[in-house]
């Protein structure tokens, strides 16, 4: 599909990367946007035991997680787009469709992307917590203590152009961009509204010994920063263990681990607790006004 709508413009790389921004925005914009609207429009009490921050993020947190994450779908395509119009040209192995491989070649594909990526996004991001020069670009991000579903790409440009530097992996070897920027727009984009989305699961809850919940990055957001990478990882703790970078173990031994599912067995989610709790209007997220405001 992508690629059939790349060469209807030929060799136009503006006009690819305008076809992939315009599908990454919508992508984002519903995907986030319906999360948001089911966890903080009208948030419950059997919702807020959940909640890893029992406060909730005020209207113009909001609207600044939205406008970096369009800044930066805008960037994030540049990539992309720019694989397939060296495709177009013969100077990369990019290809939609099934591109003469088997269903066991775009297994494979899929199981190395997943796993070299998670790999990537966790050496990339350890950097950028323990590089001065690269902390400099990387903690605006954690600004966002209290991060929304909006804030999963809500970063300065060099992270995330950097961050999209696999969708360029065409270059050196044969992708299905409609694999690649599928698994990226959906499956990568979707863990990560997850891990932003500041609320927990019952499975996989904090303390699950390998795979990465959104209890461990609200911790990264919270206390994450330069000299101090904790919880740098996407897919798996793995990384992170190996470093000391998960103390989620230590923290529930000491009793004094702050997850949701804790702090439930400590009493301090009840329904008591809940009605102290400003219940955050964002209705003005749907004025222009105030959209407007954030220019002026």
């Amino acid at each position: 599909m992508i690629c059939e709508a790349a060469n209807a413009l030929g060799e136009n790389f503006f006009g690819m990367w305008i076809i992939l921004t315009i599908f990454g925005i919508a992508t984002a914009v519903i995907m986030s946007g319906i999360t948001f609207a089911r966890l903080y429009w009208k948030p419950t009490f059997e919702q807020w035991q959940y909640k890893s921050n029992p406060k909730y993020p005020k209207p113009e947190h909001v609207r600044t997680e939205v406008l970096l994450t369009l800044k930066c779908i805008a960037l994030s395509t540049i990539f992309p787009a720019l694989s397939l119009y060296l495709a177009a040209q013969g100077r990369s192995e990019a290809f939609c469709g099934w591109g003469g491989k088997s269903l066991f070649w775009h297994m494979g594909s899929m199981v190395a992307l997943v796993f070299g990526i998670d790999f990537f996004e966790w050496a990339y991001h350890y950097a950028g917590h323990q590089v001065p020069a690269l902390w400099k670009g990387h903690k605006s991000h954690h600004r966002f203590f209290n991060p929304t579903p909006f804030s999963v790409i809500a970063d300065e440009a060099v992270d995330q152009l950097i961050r999209s530097a696999p969708m360029l992996i065409s270059v050196v070897c044969p992708i299905n961009m409609d694999l690649m920027f599928g698994m990226f727009a959906v499956f990568f984009y979707g863990y990560g509204i997850y891990l932003h989305c500041g609320y927990e699961l019952e499975w996989p809850d904090a303390h699950h010994p390998v795979i990465n919940s959104s209890f461990q990055h609200f911790l990264h957001h919270a206390e994450g920063a330069v000299g101090k990478p904790r919880h740098t990882g996407f897919f798996i703790k793995t990384w992170d263990q190996l470093l000391g970078g998960d103390n989620t173990a230590d923290m529930l031994k000491s009793g004094k681990c702050p997850c949701a599912k804790c702090s439930r067995g400590r009493g301090e989610r009840s329904f008591e607790a809940w009605q102290k709790v400003e219940k955050v209007d964002y209705s003005c997220l749907l004025q222009p006004k105030f959209w407007l405001e954030a220019f002026a």
